[in-house]
């Protein structure tokens, strides 16, 4: 197989470094439990031997109910399992053409350059309604170094104490104890002083030809800050579940940070993706209880992602329709979310190995997270498709009698008929022995 990666050779605008697998936004690969639809995709990907899950599974970092990885850590791993094994061919180069002779995939992520989207363009065109090379926006969330914080006016606790000692052993840390994130209580000044910074702070403006459609998953905090007084304290600032031990009272609204890497040197801040401008976002963000003294890292950033209109586009193995074996993976397709972009990866991978080896095609199970997350891919209902995360929604419904269980108990048993169908196709089709 040949691989091509044009980093570090060319860069795009969100990278920073040449590594393969960058995470260039959060650190974090979200719910870990199988009550949680990105936990059972998780667990289904495990399951099929995946290189992303283990290579996080063994780079996670404390974070509560949620699977953060160290991220250098884990770039860092999936480069070099990938560079040891001697079936695939590593190209250091930027295919500038897309080859249709052959089963190819094409992962380019949600940033490909300008010469790479002419190619696009050229298989893509456009129908007359916009086009079917649409586009959105996401946003990175700011960086603090440790050293720099002032934990004094912090505590740390996990939403509801959701800690895993397990991982925190595995980690080194020794206090099993203490929550997995650092947490800033906002009384209701506070609370005011940063959403009145959020809405009347400088902010990047956006360039005359893009317009600015955000992904209602990954929204700008200024963007919540200007859709009501409450809706941060609602969202990523909500303070339920995370009562300050110092008083035993839930604060006004909570920041949290979770930890970047393993030794715990940096710190992101939760939910604060970010189009302010540089010098606004350390005029807001230093304001916060314990960061008026922080070392930024990394800033938030702003930048447009691309996608295609997957449902009229691609059939249910992600490949496009009319073309012999040209397939999409990851966020180029609309699957929003690192998880998602690695499920497409191994399903259209299993589809064109086995379109070369002439074996007869498979359908992952409409049941599993797998077949969840084409679902939405494949659902022509809506006009106007639009990135989303894996949800319980694109599920198929309940089984008769299910519907009558609480919603931890019908997902639990949705889960579990989920991995017991994925299971069965492992052992099937994917891992069964020659012959």
């Amino acid at each position: 197989m040949d691989l091509y990666e044009m980093r570090p050779t060319r860069s795009g605008p969100a990278h920073h470094t040449g590594r393969l697998a960058e995470l260039v936004c959060s650190n974090s690969l979200r719910g870990a439990a199988l009550e949680n639809a990105v936990g059972l995709l998780k667990e289904e990907l495990a399951r099929m031997r995946s290189l992303i899950v283990s290579a996080a599974r063994e780079t996670a970092v404390p974070a509560g109910g949620a699977l953060a990885v160290d991220r250098e850590r884990f770039s860092a791993l999936v480069e070099s399992r990938i560079s040891a094994e001697p079936r695939i061919r590593l190209h250091r180069e930027e295919m500038r053409t897309i080859p249709v002779d052959r089963p190819t995939i094409v992962a380019c992520g949600p940033l490909p350059s300008d010469e790479f989207l002419g190619c696009l363009d050229a298989l893509v065109p456009a129908d007359g309604d916009g086009g079917r090379r649409l586009h959105y926006y996401d946003a990175a969330s700011p960086i603090v170094a440790a050293d720099s914080i002032d934990e004094s006016q912090m505590y740390r606790k996990s939403r509801y104490d959701k800690s895993d000692p397990s991982l925190r052993l595995r980690c080194g840390e020794a206090d099993s104890e203490a929550g997995d994130y650092l947490n800033i209580p906002l009384d209701r000044a506070a609370y005011e002083r940063l959403l009145t910074d959020l809405r009347t702070l400088e902010r990047h403006p956006s360039k005359a030809f893009e317009s600015t459609r955000y992904f209602e998953g990954c929204l700008p905090i200024e963007e919540m800050a200007d859709r009501g007084d409450d809706v941060l304290r609602f969202g990523p600032l909500k303070p339920v579940g995370l009562q300050d031990p110092r008083t035993g009272r839930a604060p006004y609204a909570v920041v949290q940070l979770r930890k970047e890497n393993a030794e715990g040197s940096a710190y992101n801040l939760v939910g604060f993706q970010t189009r302010l401008s540089w010098p606004a976002q350390r005029q807001a963000f230093g304001k916060l209880p314990g960061l008026e003294r922080a070392e930024w890292l990394r800033l938030g950033v702003m930048h447009r992602n691309t996608f295609i209109d997957s449902p009229r586009l691609l059939d249910a193995q992600l490949k496009l329709r009319g073309s012999p074996a040209l397939y999409f993976a990851g966020q180029i397709t609309g699957a929003e979310g690192y998880v998602e972009a690695a499920a497409c990866g191994a399903m259209t991978g299993i589809h064109a190995a086995r379109a070369i080896l002439g074996l007869r095609p498979i359908e992952f199970p409409r049941a599993s997270a797998f077949g969840a997350v084409v679902a939405h891919l494949q659902n022509r209902h809506t006009p106007d498709f639009q990135p989303a995360n894996v949800t319980w929604g694109a599920f198929p419904a309940p089984l008769a009698g299910e519907e009558r269980k609480n919603k931890r108990e019908r997902r639990k048993l949705m889960a579990e008929r989920a991995l017991a169908a994925i299971d069965s196709l492992a052992a099937e089709t994917l891992f069964a022995p020659a012959g």
